[in-house]
């Protein structure tokens, strides 16, 4: 397997630290409002990362944290005049939803910022220790100078950066560079006892202190967003290595951004899409399909037009799915190695996507045929539950009482979907087509779809 790693802008064959096991941590959400569509691209990129992984054998540990406390999060809550809290949990909450809609699987371990304060203050103790960070009037800074690879990452010089446009400048700084590794407490801010006095971490030493805590000193794969390599993941790198001596992370993959009329989505600029709103407007594996269609290292240019043929696209896979009932047998080999073969070339999953198109055309011909198509729906399950797009199990909330007069008016030995389309074979069986024909219209008053294949009547939400 080969992946292109952001340091050395280089592809590596991907070799874990400890063969059969793979440690990867990834930059979660800071939440301070709703998610925008750039969000579930990172959220979509790492959950198929994650489980092609274990398709491929790996016992991995995934740890993808959640910022909840931070300056964008406390301005937030000034400036609407609510808790702290309260902007985190509604924040946390869409975040979920949203994760949960596009099927994202949850990580191994979800770490809280504010859960690990203790490690922070450790990690940033032991950087004072060794004379890469200094105490300023109950603040601690990083000392950039003292790490003389800081750069490595995102290719900058360290003479070349200038205090103001990505740094925050400060007159207590030994130098411009130097970035907040723990803030002094202010009135109206969360603030945590520390030998320095109380106050609060910084950004950065947030997920250096979460990932050394369950991944250690030193671990396989950290991702995130093309716009935390610097300051951030540069940052991270730098306190890190610092503390330990240890190299931090041998992998490092950022997603590509998801552009708006060619301009990169930004909760600070306002020029976004509502993620919650797009999912309620689509269907919401459509829009994973969308992300995924292009390399997770490319930019993708959101549209209206890109998502409806990504429904399209969708459902002609889940209706060759539907022909069929469980898989029986093992999968097409040579999809599979061909499914495998894009995969590791550097995560092409728009080549993984075309395997699958092509056990899709190959099934529904040998459907048509009469022939055993069984090899080709194993593998189909396979490929899709590596990219998160089987078709979700029917969502029946809300039609009980639809559903039990249904069975009394035709009756069904059950007020489920499952009988009353057993009622309907049985009325086909004895070639009573008028009654088969109403059962069905029925079923599809309420939104139900029946769906006559040779393999029997299969059913679905319209």
């Amino acid at each position: 397997m080969e992946l292109f790693n952001t340091l050395g802008r280089t592809r590596m064959s991907f070799v874990p630290r400890t063969s059969g096991k793979v440690a990867m941590y990834v930059c979660g959400p800071t939440v301070q409002a709703a998610p925008h569509l750039g969000h579930g691209r990172s959220a979509v990129a790492f959950d198929v990362v994650y489980r092609y992984l274990r398709f491929a054998g790996y016992d991995v540990d995934y740890v993808r944290n959640v910022t909840d406390v931070e300056d964008k999060i406390i301005a937030t809550a000034q400036a609407e005049g609510i808790g702290i809290d309260e902007v985190v949990e509604r924040s946390y909450a869409a975040f979920s939803e949203a994760y949960r809609l596009l099927g994202v699987l949850p990580p191994t371990v979800e770490p809280r910022a504010t859960e690990h304060i203790a490690d922070m203050i450790e990690l940033v103790e032991r950087l004072i220790e060794t004379g890469h960070a200094y105490e300023a009037d109950g603040d601690v800074y990083f000392a950039v100078r003292s790490y003389p690879e800081y750069g490595k990452l995102s290719g900058h010089d360290i003479d070349e950066l200038l205090s103001g446009a990505r740094v925050e400048p400060d007159d207590r700084k030994r130098d411009p560079l130097d970035f907040a590794l723990w803030k002094a407490a202010k009135p109206g801010e969360p603030s945590w006892p520390s030998p320095w006095g109380a106050g609060r971490p910084g950004w950065h030493i947030e997920c250096s202190a979460m990932s050394r805590r369950y991944l250690g000193d030193g671990f396989d794969i950290h991702g995130g967003g093309q716009d935390l390599i610097f300051p951030h993941h540069e940052n991270e790198i730098a306190q890190s290595e610092a503390a330990s001596g240890k190299t931090f992370a041998r992998y490092w993959l950022h997603n590509g951004m998801v552009n708006l009329a060619g301009e990169k989505m930004a909760k600070s600029t306002g020029h976004v899409i509502d993620l919650l709103e797009a999912l309620g407007t689509y269907e919401p594996l459509a829009v994973r399909l969308f992300y995924l269609r292009t390399h997770y290292r490319k930019p993708v240019e959101f549209s209206a037009e890109a998502i409806r043929d990504a429904e399209a696209s969708l459902n002609r896979l889940w209706a060759f799915r539907r022909r069929v009932g469980e898989a029986a047998g093992p999968p097409d080999g040579d999809a599979l190695a061909r499914f495998s073969a894009a995969m590791e070339d550097d995560l092409d999953v728009a080549g993984a996507l075309a395997v699958l198109f092509d056990v899709v055309r190959e099934g529904n011909r040998r459907l048509d045929a009469g022939e055993d198509a069984a090899p080709q729906v194993a593998a189909y399950d396979a490929i899709v539950d590596v990219l998160g797009l089987a078709e979700p199990a029917p969502d029946l909330a809300g039609l009980d009482r639809e559903l039990a007069e249904l069975a009394e008016r035709f009756g069904a030995s059950a007020a489920t979907v499952e009988a009353i389309v057993e009622r309907r074979d049985a009325a086909r069986s004895s070639r009573d087509w008028r009654l088969a024909d109403e059962i069905r219209d029925a079923l599809g008053a309420i939104g139900i779809v029946v769906e006559d294949t040779p393999h029997g009547a299969r059913w679905h939400r319209g």
